[in-house]
């Protein structure tokens, strides 16, 4: 494949990227400048050469909401903010279960367990590790989703335990770049994260790590933590950005919104593709809040290739009907290659509202149910 925009920095780096080479720092500090338009273009020739013309949807689950010791800066779920959310504990494996078959009736072909916290400890909290577990299998046994986690910190011991059960993905974002990291978060380091990423590879497990764009970061952090995420390895990079929650920091900070703009975010994606050729590089939380109706396209066309849609951790989300919409209009398709759902049946069976037609799953309190009421729940980041 041969592809010339006449721009010499970008069609040098397509050349390299389409010829196996990686690309590095100084590659993607050269094309972040570039004009986006010819940048959007050429990642999303580079996404169609090594992709398949799919848009891979995932879901996620709350588990547990709230009372999160750490302190991330953008987080409704810390402990240290006063942010109103409703906290509740372990949702429990069968309810998990109702999420995760309303994730696959939605489309979705990977759902993540989400538990906000430092770390589900196996040797502090066993009760809690063992529903994890549970859950795990019964995700794993009773639909055609994959099954994949996001669990904080782990150790050797439960990382083997969690590939053993057949978890897919492990999802540990890290955020933003090596250096401005402690601009976001006191209670723990960029490299506490790297280490939970080392060790889920090291027990076989694939990695979904990403960032959150808008928070104040340069474009030359946005370039090192892709960087950095190179130099871990990762399958699936989720991009968000930045809805900013009243009470935390960075919501009092930029309470009229992330500090981004679209060209930036279309920008950010484009390069991220060109740094991750063979990754998915997928729109996640805040995606709505930062971007119009109109422009939800936008990066989809510049080498975006997975979504995760439903509702987030502790903001909705809009319905499965939308994104697979916003998908077509990008000239793309929904994948089905683990959950071989229909589309058409999907947009059919979501009203004006974006609510799921099908009653609720039966049982639990109101801030269970809230909590399975999308296709699936996240919020900006984790």
């Amino acid at each position: 494949m041969v592809y010339e925009t006449g721009n010499r920095t970008i069609d040098d780096a397509v050349e390299r990227v389409l010829a196996g080479e990686r690309l590095d720092r100084r590659d993607g500090l050269a094309l972040i400048a570039q004009p986006v338009d010819e940048l959007a273009a050429a990642a999303d020739a580079v996404r169609a050469e090594f992709g398949d013309g799919t848009v891979d949807a995932c879901s996620i689950v709350n588990a547990k909401a709230g009372d999160c010791a750490e302190d991330c800066g953008f987080c409704a779920q810390s402990v240290h903010f006063d942010t109103g959310i409703d906290n509740y504990g372990f949702l429990g494996p069968e309810k998990i279960l109702d999420a995760a078959e309303r994730a696959e009736r939605d489309g979705a072909q990977r759902f993540g367990i989400v538990v906000a916290e430092k770390g589900v400890s196996k040797e502090h909290r066993p009760e809690e590790w063992e529903e994890v577990l549970e859950a795990i299998r019964l995700v794993r046994d009773e639909t055609d989703v994959e099954v994949d986690a996001s669990l904080g910190i782990l150790t050797e011991e439960e990382a083997a335990i969690l590939a053993a059960e057949g978890l897919n993905h492990y999802n540990h974002n890290i955020e933003t770049s090596p250096d401005f990291f402690p601009e976001i978060v006191d209670s723990h380091a960029f490299e506490d994260r790297v280490q939970t990423l080392e060790v889920a590879k090291e027990a076989g497990m694939d990695l979904c790590a990403g960032v959150i764009l808008g928070m104040g970061e340069s474009p030359t952090d946005r370039v090192e933590a892709a960087v950095a995420l190179q130099e871990v390895g990762v399958s699936s990079l989720p991009v968000n950005v930045l809805n900013p929650v009243a009470g935390t920091p960075l919501g009092e900070r930029f309470d009229d919104g992330a500090d981004i703009t679209t060209e930036e975010i279309v920008a950010t994606v484009a390069v991220y593709r060109l740094l991750h050729p063979e990754a998915r590089v997928r729109l996640t939380g805040g995606r709505e809040a930062n971007l119009d109706e109109d422009e939800q396209h936008l990066p989809f066309e510049a080498g975006a290739d997975g979504v995760l849609t439903g509702d987030y951790l502790t903001t909705e989300g809009q319905s499965p009907a939308d994104d697979i919409e916003v998908v077509e209009r990008a000239g793309l398709e929904p994948n089905t290659e683990a959950n071989d759902f229909d589309p058409a049946a999907v947009k059919a069976r979501h009203d004006e509202s974006g609510a799921d037609v099908p009653a609720e799953p039966d049982g639990g309190d109101a801030a269970d149910a809230e909590t399975a009421a999308g296709s699936a729940t996240s919020n900006v980041s984790d």
